[in-house]
């Protein structure tokens, strides 16, 4: 289980969280939502020990992977798909899979794992990433990150700018990693597409944990998630 425990972060004098904490629970997709500025991706920063804490803590079964240089963080087992892919352009998608596999030092199985997820990258294996199409690039970014074998698995936006039909491929992927019983973190601006898949949702303002809710009770009633949204 990950935990965040009131943590602080802020960008040189200015604070950004202030005090936030949560669970996400293996085989549970959490998603973390609110409006532009609230601190979503923040948050994802700070877990990943890209950003670090004035205050709290982050715990991952037993282990505080805040206390951690950020390198070790994904060799614990968290993995980051961010927003905007952040892959490496140059690099072939097999280069770019080899990264992630070398994490956690993972193998051929792990890697022929991921390739059947998404067989559409094992046609474009020595394809620099800068030649894919958005949607391919997306896939990438996540199949990088499913190299690591992770326990958490922490996607910034992962269907911003994608078409339909690539939308519903990123949906399967994240449903089957909560049936596989990783803990997933999401942050999605589309209702419809948290409302598809969330178990759990926490609310975001000014950097402040404002109300987390299952998710069954924002499909029972939509407009609580519109008001608070306020879209």
């Amino acid at each position: 289980m990950l935990q965040v425990e009131g943590i602080d972060v802020a960008y040189g004098p200015v604070p950004v969280l202030r005090g936030v904490s949560f669970a996400v629970q293996p085989g549970r997709i959490t998603c973390l939502l609110g409006r532009n500025g609230a601190g979503k991706t923040t948050t994802m920063k700070a877990i990943m020990g890209i950003l670090p804490l004035q205050a709290g803590r982050i715990m991952l079964d037993g282990v505080e992977v805040s206390r951690l240089p950020k390198h070790r963080v994904a060799q614990q087992g968290i993995g980051y798909v961010p927003q905007g892919r952040r892959l490496f352009a140059d690099l072939t998608v097999a280069e770019n899979l080899a990264v992630g596999l070398r994490t956690r030092a993972s193998g051929a199985a792990v890697r022929e794992e991921v390739l059947e997820i998404f067989p559409r990258l094992r046609e474009r294996l020595d394809q620099p990433a800068q030649t894919l199409s958005g949607g391919e690039q997306q896939m990438l970014a996540t199949a990088r990150a499913l190299c690591i074998r992770p326990k958490v698995l922490l996607l910034d936006e992962p269907t911003e700018g994608l078409q339909p039909s690539m939308i519903e491929a990123i949906r399967q992927v994240v449903v089957r990693m909560r049936a596989e019983g990783v803990a997933v973190l999401l942050v999605e601006q589309r209702v419809e597409a948290v409302l598809s898949v969330a178990d759990d949702v926490v609310f975001l303002e000014t950097g402040r944990v404002v109300e987390t809710v299952p998710a069954e009770a924002l499909r029972a009633d939509p407009g609580r998630l519109l008001r608070r949204l306020g879209v």
